[in-house]
């Protein structure tokens, strides 16, 4: 697949994809004849785990590390595994925060919806 296809399957931008092989969140793309990227299944896998990463916040570092891992072999398992469980961590941290802020908004529309029925504000045992 060309970069421009690879750019619209996944919505991303080609300058974008250009960058993660320079920097080395992906490994290095194969070429045609005439220099042209060619992306292969494998190197999709790379893109898509690129994206994974990048949405659950994995910095640019820690992809990079986890493709240079990958690229040293088996032995590197555990360190895979602590980068991933690490960041696991991050986000498991986020979601717990996010939670947190989902139930006050919540119970602040619950109280301006009684508002908007009975004309009057009130907030129980938290201030607004």
């Amino acid at each position: 697949m060309t970069i421009k296809e690879v750019s619209e399957m996944y919505g991303i931008s080609q300058d974008t994809l250009r960058y993660y092989e320079r920097v080395g969140m992906i490994p290095t793309v194969g070429r045609t004849s005439g220099g042209i990227r060619d992306y292969q299944n494998s190197d999709l896998g790379w893109v898509e785990l690129a994206i994974c990463m990048r949405s659950a916040g994995l910095p640019i570092e820690g992809m990079i590390e986890y493709v240079k891992l990958c690229q040293e072999g088996d032995e590197t398992f555990p360190a895979r595994l602590k980068l991933l469980q690490e960041q696991l961590e991050v986000l498991l941290e986020q979601r717990k925060k996010t939670e947190e802020t989902i139930n006050r908004l919540q119970y602040k529309i619950s109280r301006y919806e009684e508002a908007v029925k009975t004309g009057k504000l009130t907030w129980g045992n938290s201030e607004e």
